[in-house]
């Protein structure tokens, strides 16, 4: 028996990312490393990051390098910015959970357009502030706004009900853990997609374009989780042995993969505990 599990990228099959970074090192890890390429030594060192991320990085800045000036911020520079910050610090995964997909206006007012983010002496094209398609970064919420939100998700009603809203099934848990670490570092937060991109029938054969160490783990055991539900409902209601349609799955995303090398399967392995 073979079954196929197949999701839409343009409904909720969208591989969210959250990542914690300032404005300063939004410029000192990435606009600055584009006129001064020989920053990256300096700031691995640093930041001991290992040899095999810092030549990830090399490779990010190289690409961001041949941008096309035309081209759309959020899927060039804006998705390199985020994947950048996964090689210094800690980000987040939350499936389908983009403040960016909110038609109702509440929360915009907690977010940064980019063009006052961007150095002035940086030409970029069109700036669209929200995810534009697939590998895309999206909203940025300031340091002082990740503070609001926060306060304001405890104490405000509209607020609190709209981000349980975007982050259901569990994932408040997830975006809340983002905030607060946020907070407690003094960051603002970016958001991205595609960045990583988790295999629910088997992690290890995930794709993460930034470091996958510094990927907090617990949404995509979320992601895991729930698929593994469907699967046991489906079997449910076909009347078929538990674990079938696991076993014999395969996963396929309708969307197309940048030409970039995958991680190593032990890495999710050794994330994992598995």
């Amino acid at each position: 028996m073979y079954f196929s599990f197949v999701e839409n990228i343009n409904s909720m099959g969208w591989d969210i990312s959250y990542h914690p970074i300032s404005e300063e090192q939004i410029k000192n890890w990435y606009f600055d490393v584009l006129d001064n390429e020989s920053l990256i030594d300096q700031l691995t060192r640093e930041n001991a990051i290992e040899d095999f991320y810092k030549d990830k990085y090399k490779e990010t800045i190289q690409v961001a390098k041949n941008t096309a000036p035309e081209a759309l911020f959020e899927t060039s520079h804006g998705y390199y910015v985020a994947v950048v910050q996964g090689f210094f610090q800690k980000f987040f995964y939350v499936r389908g959970g983009a403040l960016s997909f909110c038609e109702n206006k509440p929360l915009d007012k907690y977010y940064k357009n980019w063009q006052d983010i961007i150095p002035k002496e940086r030409p970029v094209g069109e700036v669209k502030n929200t995810i534009a398609t697939n590998y895309s970064s999206g909203v940025y919420i300031p340091k002082e706004n990740v503070v609001a939100l926060l306060r304001d998700y405890e104490h405000d009603k509209t607020i609190n009900e709209e981000l349980n809203r975007l982050f259901s099934h569990g994932r408040i848990k997830v975006f809340l853990k983002v905030l607060n670490f946020a907070k407690k570092n003094n960051l603002g937060i970016l958001e991205a997609t595609e960045v990583i991109e988790p295999d629910p029938l088997d992690l290890n054969e995930s794709l993460c374009y930034s470091n996958l160490f510094n990927c907090d783990p617990e949404g995509a055991k979320l992601y895991q989780e729930a698929a593994m539900q469907q699967f046991a409902e489906m079997e449910k209601e076909q009347g078929i042995a538990p674990g079938t349609i696991s076993s014999d799955a395969t996963y396929q995303v309708t969307n197309h993969k940048p030409a970039e090398k995958k991680e190593k399967k032990s890495f999710w392995n050794r994330l994992f505990g598995k």
